[in-house]
């Protein structure tokens, strides 16, 4: 038999660990070539946060991770389908001590999108408007050492 002040602290220890199993999942749709092994290893080279409360939270697609909340949270998917020639803003945005990434820029009703150009497999970036309002999108320096893991084959002119 256990002694008697075990048995608060067993329950305590379960309680928790069923707290953490039922940690909020951001729901989002895989890409088209979530496969490629260039996306296991552009995800698992994001930063665990981009700063001002955004930290990473688990997703439920392949090659895919967020920052932020669930409902309200930062998406990325590696694996989206290559952008062609475009007339959409395009961005080149320069990491510190590190690699230049160009972005084409997409902004429909608040929200944003940021999409790789030039690079395989693309990676895209969504950012909902109730982050734009109150966060700068300048982190987007942040992730570029892991997408530039991406093969560049163009670049914004």
């Amino acid at each position: 038999m256990l002694p008697r002040p075990v048995l608060p602290v067993t329950a305590a220890v379960a309680g928790a660990l069923l707290l953490a199993s039922c940690a909020a999942t951001v729901p989002v749709k895989a890409a088209e070539h979530a496969t490629d092994p260039v996306c296991a290893s552009v995800v698992l080279a994001m930063p665990d946060s981009l700063g001002d409360g955004l930290d990473q939270v688990p997703t439920d697609a392949q090659a895919t991770t967020a920052w932020g909340e669930v409902g309200s949270a930062v998406v990325l998917r590696c694996g989206v389908e290559p952008l062609g020639p475009t007339t959409e803003r395009c961005e080149s945005v320069t990491t510190p001590n590190g690699p230049t990434i160009d972005w084409v820029v997409v902004e429909a009703d608040g929200d944003w999108t940021f999409t790789t150009y030039g690079r395989v497999p693309a990676v895209e970036v969504r950012v909902p408007g109730s982050v734009a309002q109150t966060r700068s999108t300048s982190f987007l320096d942040r992730i570029g050492p892991a997408v530039a893991r991406t093969e560049q084959q163009r670049q914004c002119l």
